[in-house]
């Protein structure tokens, strides 16, 4: 029985000769995508377009009576209400013995009021109550707080906020009065000081939902800090840097010098290519893409370690031939492997990117780019780095020395 070859043996492709066109195109995609972090934080405010775990935002979980809503008409019906950046993600939950549809929503908003419109409702109620010698109208998360010269009263404050299109909650059970007066030396001097508490976010949220999908039950609410997604953003950062300071002792322990500088190299190409097309497109950049990321680190030193590998075997197999050579024969030989490998997982990972949507979109997205460019730079940047090095460190050595050393060398077997 005869077996098809993706790539027929023998194959004499010539990758080492265009060496430096192809260093030179690597070089310039990696400052190219650099260049893009700058750029957007000038332009759009921010280097990525970082998710709620990485700048803030609100958790909500909630329930769902609808069992065929779904995760995507959840998502829908949140962007339909003018909240496009939610990420939704369903689970089962049981409640009053009861299966119901639960769902995590992720907003990158910290409350019902954003910061344009807070200044405009407060400029507004400025404007409205000027008899009353209004001295502060300023909000303070979903709490709208007056301080003025003359007294209000409780519907005044909750039929402007109705016309700005915020409601205001009822007064509690054990309220009293409606707001306080701190006095002053004189009767004209007292002030008066009201909080006015007004329906989050979530009551938007569940609004916009019952409107496109039936009861919506609000089982929690979360807030995540501007200063603890900085935090995750730099813990981030600093697991890429710690993983390729691993990889990096790894190949100085399974290889020589030669081979660790180009592995390592290969490596950032790949993790920088990747940051560069989420930046250039604004994808959202969140944990998971880190953790896509970090995948493709790891799939990208495995696809070198194969070439180098066979290319140490044939050092010694091939002690003839000059090291260029050696390097493009072993290239064309696990080229059959470095292929049908990088296929096989892509397409898995593109129906996930064509098919899926939120953090699973975002992810096989990262993990399409990097299985494509790692496969390139283990074949265009690791192998002709090492060659560079042999070249200018190396290559003085007799070659007797250096048959010497290759004898000496044996070589790990490897599968292809």
């Amino acid at each position: 029985m005869k077996f098809r070859e993706l790539i027929e043996p023998g194959t004499k492709i010539e990758f080492i000769g265009r060496r430096k066109l192809l260093l030179s195109i690597s070089a310039l995609l990696v400052v190219l995508s650099l260049l893009m972090l700058p750029i957007n934080a000038a332009l759009r405010g921010s280097m990525l377009n970082w998710t709620i775990d990485f700048k803030g935002g609100t958790e909500i979980i909630l329930t769902v009576d609808d069992p065929k809503a779904g995760a995507g008409g959840v998502r829908g019906a949140l962007g339909d209400a003018g909240y496009g950046g939610a990420d939704v993600s369903a689970f089962a939950v049981e409640k009053a013995g009861k299966k119901l549809n639960g769902y995590l929503v992720r907003l990158p908003e910290f409350g019902a009021v954003s910061p344009a419109e807070a200044a405009r409702v407060a400029d507004a109620f400025q404007a409205s109550f000027a008899d009353r010698g209004i001295t502060k109208a300023k909000w303070l998360g979903d709490e709208f707080g007056i301080r003025s010269g003359k007294a209000l009263t409780r519907d005044e404050v909750t039929k402007f906020l109705a016309e700005q299109k915020l409601e205001a909650k009822p007064a509690t059970a054990d309220e009293t009065a409606f707001g306080a007066t701190e006095p002053g030396l004189t009767d004209s001097d007292t002030t008066y000081v009201y909080t006015v508490a007004t329906f989050g976010l979530d009551r938007r949220v569940e609004r916009a939902l019952e409107a496109k999908i039936g009861p919506v039950s609000i089982e929690q609410v979360d807030g995540v800090g501007a200063k603890a997604g900085a935090e995750l953003r730099n813990d981030a950062m600093r697991s890429l840097l710690g993983a390729i300071a691993l990889i990096m002792l790894y190949i100085a322990f399974r290889f020589d010098f030669r081979y660790g500088p180009g592995t390592v190299a290969a490596l950032l190409h790949d993790a920088i290519v990747v940051l560069g097309v989420f930046a250039v497109f604004w994808v959202e950049f969140s944990l998971t893409t880190v953790a896509a990321i970090l995948t493709v680190i790891g799939y990208s030193m495995n696809d070198t370690v194969v070439v180098f590998d066979r290319i140490r075997e044939n050092e010694s197999k091939l002690k003839d031939k000059k090291l260029d050579r050696v390097i493009n024969i072993s290239i064309n030989e696990t080229l059959s492997r470095t292929f049908l490998t990088s296929l096989t997982t892509m397409s898995v990972t593109v129906c996930m990117w064509v098919f899926g949507t939120g953090v699973v979109e975002n992810f096989a997205l990262a993990m399409t780019i990097g299985i494509v460019v790692g496969t390139y730079s283990s074949i265009f940047i690791a192998a002709p780095i090492l060659l560079e090095l042999d070249e200018k460190y190396f290559s003085k050595r007799t070659v007797v020395d250096r048959r010497k050393r290759l004898s000496q060398t044996t070589p790990e077997p490897i599968e292809t």
